[in-house]
């Protein structure tokens, strides 16, 4: 009956496992106070091997200490190195996370974009301003790229701006275009580049071709010799 009872024990401490519950108990039942020490502290360094990333965090030799002392019920009677205490482990409940409630206008721009119109539309030089739209724009570009195969036109940017700015940023679009200020590295110069890399190859390929022919002219024929 006993041995029944103690494998229905509930387990205080889930993360250190039936076993090491079982040696607890077995220390309460210890008669010798130096006993008892000597086993907890035995104990406390095998917790310390299956709990390791406790260690990473401040007084971890402490906090065994504690665990020890909550899996005893509060009952540990040992001359501990710390000052024991269960209240905090029992009592405490895991803090509730906090989700974002508002999500963006635009998914492939993320939050982090309108929190930037939103600092831009701060400026008050229309120097700053302008770049900010500038570095904004580039910005959004190349999210959008990432998020969705389709191009999109440096006017559909704009607009969007001035749908999130609430009219607050605007650029010409002219201006904008013709200068290609909402192209950074991994835009239209690179994809022109990689446009003409077919054609090399093909030239290449007529290369090589050539250069078979031209060798296999040079072979003799069989037919010469007989």
């Amino acid at each position: 009956m006993e041995a029944s009872t103690t494998f229905k024990q509930d387990l205080l401490l889930r993360e250190y496992g039936r076993n090491v519950q079982d040696l607890v108990n077995h220390i309460l039942t210890v008669q010798d106070r130096s006993e008892r020490t000597r086993l907890s502290q035995l104990l406390v360094n095998l917790m310390a091997k299956l709990n390791p990333q406790l260690r990473d965090t401040q007084d971890y030799q402490q906090k065994l200490w504690n665990h020890l002392f909550v899996m005893s019920g509060s009952k540990l009677d040992v001359d501990a190195p710390y000052p024991l205490s269960a209240m905090e482990y029992l009592n405490d409940k895991p803090q509730r996370m906090v989700y974002p409630l508002d999500t963006p206008n635009f998914k492939h721009y993320g939050k982090n974009v309108e929190l930037l119109i939103k600092r831009a539309t701060e400026l008050e030089d229309e120097k700053e301003r302008e770049a900010a739209i500038i570095s904004i724009g580039k910005l959004m570009k190349t999210l959008y790229r990432s998020y969705n195969k389709d191009s999109i036109t440096d006017d559909v940017i704009l607009g969007d701006i001035r749908h999130i700015s609430k009219g607050k940023l605007d650029l010409d679009k002219s201006m904008v275009e013709s200068n290609n200020l909402f192209e950074s590295v991994g835009g239209r110069p690179q994809q022109q580049e990689y446009s003409n890399r077919p054609q090399q190859n093909r030239g290449d390929q007529r290369g090589g071709s050539d250069r078979h022919r031209k060798n296999t002219n040079r072979i003799p024929s069989t037919n010469r010799n007989k």
